[in-house]
C-alpha cells in the first residue's frame, strides 16, 4: 500500500494484514476516489471521519492531502497499534485521533458533526445496509457534507434518499450520499 498525494506522497506501509480481518481499499480505487474529492473538499478545511479505518490507508490520505483532523475508528487492536504506530513514525499524530470502538456504538453515541465521512465496510457485515440511515438518522454529517461508502456490487443504495452518486473501480463501488 502507498500514498498517491499529499506530503507523505510514495510512502509505503505493510500491515502485518495476514490475519487480520479486514479488506483494505486497493490503491487503484482509491486513488480513483480521491481524484474526485479532491475537486469536491478542500482538505486543509474539513474535519473527517474514517469508520472501518483498518490498516489506515484513507485516514493517512485525507492527512498527506491537507487534513489535519481525521477521526480513525476500528475495534481491531492490531489495526489500531499498526496505525498508531505508523502516525508517530510519519509525524502526524496530532493531525489523527485514533478510537478503539465498535462503529455501531461510535455512530450512535457521536455527538460530533463532520465534513467528510468515509465508511469501509467489511463486505458481510449483516448491518452494512444500515449503515446509510444510522449516519443520517445520528446526524452525524455537517450541513453541505459528504458521505462516501465502500461496497460491494451485491449492494445497491441508489434508491436512498440522500444519495447523489456511485462510482466502480472494478468490483469496487462507492457510493455518494449528500
Amino acid at each position: 500500500m502507498r500514498i498517491i498525494s499529499g506530503f507523505l506522497k510514495g510512502r509505503k506501509f505493510i500491515p502485518p494484514a495476514s490475519k487480520w480481518p479486514t479488506r483494505p481499499t486497493t490503491d487503484f480505487s482509491r486513488e480513483g476516489l480521491f481524484n474526485i474529492l479532491q475537486n469536491r473538499l478542500d482538505f486543509e478545511e474539513i474535519e473527517a471521519l474514517d469508520l472501518f479505518g483498518g490498516a489506515g490507508s484513507h485516514s493517512f490520505e485525507m492527512i498527506s492531502r491537507g487534513c489535519n483532523k481525521v477521526t480513525y475508528v476500528d475495534k481491531h487492536r492490531p489495526c489500531l497499534q499498526f496505525v498508531a504506530q505508523t502516525a508517530e513514525d510519519w509525524g502526524i499524530t496530532e493531525k489523527i485521533n485514533i478510537v478503539f470502538a465498535d462503529v455501531a456504538g461510535f455512530i450512535k453515541s457521536s455527538t460530533h458533526k463532520y465534513h467528510y465521512i468515509f465508511a469501509g465496510p467489511p463486505y458481510p457485515l449483516p448491518w452494512l445496509d444500515k449503515i446509510p440511515d444510522m449516519i443520517f438518522e445520528i446526524n452525524l454529517l455537517k450541513t453541505e457534507g459528504l458521505f462516501v461508502m465502500e461496497h460491494n456490487p451485491n449492494h445497491d443504495f441508489s434508491g436512498h434518499p440522500r444519495f447523489a452518486e456511485m462510482r466502480t473501480y472494478g468490483k469496487t463501488y462507492f457510493s455518494f450520499f449528500e
